[in-house]
């Protein structure tokens, strides 16, 4: 229990903070209440993330550039509606095994562009080719190669993947060109001469 002087200082206290608060808004001068301002508080805003480039967006959609996911994220996640996005998509549906709407894609495209374009869809393949699937990334090579007919790198693994299905006219046909197009003796150069061996054994 509480004694009364005890009591007291504490409803002294609040009254005194009462009147403190009371005094805030009233002008002792003009003997007038005056209403606090009103403070103009801005909304935050956050800001738009800036435009995603091709490469951006082909960076992203790229794990899902296979034959379940592709249609799907094209109509969620479309490409940049430039020349160069056109690029990427073809890419996308290469690497998905739609060699049918990748080719679609690059035809679309001005002819000139349309080389650069096999460029690009070369790249996005490259790396399983040279990680030795070239079975899987024959199709694509070979669809490089139908824009970029001198594209001595895609020649070899069009020529290694028909070669590995056993289907032999095509693989020379593919692996003499890239004989053509590429002079430097190395490991490429001595893969394709020992197919091409092979091949004219087999007959």
């Amino acid at each position: 229990m509480r004694h009364r002087p005890e009591v007291l200082l504490i409803g002294a206290l609040v009254a005194f903070a009462l009147a403190g608060t009371v005094a805030i808004r009233w002008n002792r001068e003009r003997d007038v209440f005056v209403e606090p301002p009103i403070v103009d508080v801005q909304p935050f805003l956050i800001p738009e993330p800036a435009p995603m480039d091709a490469s951006g967006w082909f960076g992203y959609v790229r794990q899902f550039c296979n034959s379940v996911d592709v249609d799907t994220r094209m109509r969620l996640e479309p490409a940049p509606a430039t020349p160069e996005g056109a690029m990427y998509v073809a890419a996308c549906y290469a690497l998905a095994g739609r060699i049918d709407r990748a080719r679609e894609t690059i035809d679309a495209l001005p002819a000139g562009l349309r080389a650069q374009a096999a460029g690009v869809v070369f790249e996005a393949g490259h790396p399983a080719a040279d990680a030795g699937d070239d079975v899987a990334a024959g199709p694509l090579m070979e669809l490089v190669v139908d824009y970029w007919p001198n594209h001595y790198m895609a020649l070899y693994h069009a020529g290694a993947a028909r070669f590995d299905r056993g289907d032999y006219p095509l693989a020379q046909k593919y692996l003499e060109r890239f004989m053509v197009e590429y002079a430097v003796e190395d490991g490429w150069r001595s893969s394709a001469r020992g197919m091409l061996e092979r091949i004219a054994e087999a007959r």
